[in-house]
């Protein structure tokens, strides 16, 4: 169902903070036209934390009324407040998006039970696909392959977008859900290993400023030219190292204002980046070859 380059998508925000509603259009058209087979708006890479609720069902829908179903919007729609989860995966389903990210509620660190129930009462209460996001570096709990072998026999969970980074995984979530259950990595360094795993995409961060690259990488290892993937996933690692020198994204939405895409701002907590990393993120665009 969902496979390939799939970008997480920042929001563009101009100086004072505010959504630039013009600039992200734009840039959904040009996520897709570069290749990139789906998008999800306001993941974690969205800023989500700090958008207000308008703010984010208006995000989700820019991005549903500009894809016009040239490829799957999967909105982000997670809270750890399981009623607040709900409202905004109902919110996608009747704004016309074809799936539901919904992320592991953080700060509360509920149970393996906790996270059962949780899931089970989104996927109860909209009728949607969902995917559940494993990222235990931000929400603290990691839902086991056990947990996520029970939710996978709903007829709404169908997959999974691991962030763990660990290899092993899904080769053990193949074995316990099947292999019609989607797996994406959320981890863009071990993209390839995890598709030489049985993944089938990755949701990316640095497919914000490499749409191409990163759809040409998928394509060939698709199309069995495996070593023409591994010389694009080699070209592209200065990147991710830039793109994760500090807390995403302000590192990649420094990088998308080097293209004229947006400004660099995103929203506090989250800092400007600092000099150090600026040049870093500049130098490995220009050795990507993404700028002169």
């Amino acid at each position: 169902m969902f496979k390939g380059s799939i970008t997480a998508l920042i929001t563009p925000m101009r100086a004072d903070g505010s959504v630039d509603e013009k600039a992200y259009a734009a840039f959904v058209d040009w996520q897709i036209t570069e290749g990139t087979t789906a998008v999800v708006p306001v993941g974690t890479t969205g800023e989500s934390p700090t958008l207000s609720h308008a703010e984010h069902k208006r995000v989700v829908e820019i991005a549903i009324e500009v894809a016009k179903g040239r490829v799957p919007v999967i909105a982000g729609t997670g809270s750890n407040s399981t009623e607040e989860a709900i409202d905004l995966t109902r919110h996608a389903k009747e704004a016309g998006a074809d799936a539901a990210l919904i992320v592991t509620p953080y700060y509360n660190k509920p149970t393996q039970e906790g996270m059962y129930l949780h899931f089970k009462a989104i996927a109860d209460a909209v009728d949607l696909p969902i995917i559940i996001y494993n990222i235990p570096p931000r929400s603290v709990v990691d839902m086991s392959v056990e947990t996520m072998a029970r939710l996978a026999k709903h007829r709404n969970i169908i997959g999974v977008k691991d962030a763990t980074a660990n290899l092993a995984r899904p080769l053990h979530t193949r074995r316990a859900c099947g292999a019609g259950f989607v797996q994406l990595s959320g981890e863009d360094h071990t993209a390839l290993a995890f598709l030489a795993a049985g993944g089938d995409g990755c949701i990316s961060v640095t497919a914000n400023v490499a749409p191409r690259l990163c759809a040409d990488m998928h394509t060939a290892w698709q199309d069995g030219r495996v070593t023409e993937a591994i010389t694009i996933q080699d070209r592209l690692v200065p990147l991710h190292d830039a793109l994760f020198a500090e807390t995403s994204p302000a590192p990649v939405k420094y990088a998308a204002s080097l293209l004229g895409k947006t400004s660099a701002t995103c929203r506090l907590p989250l800092a400007p980046v600092s000099e150090a990393t600026a040049q870093k993120v500049r130098a490995a665009m220009t050795e990507v070859g993404l700028l002169n």
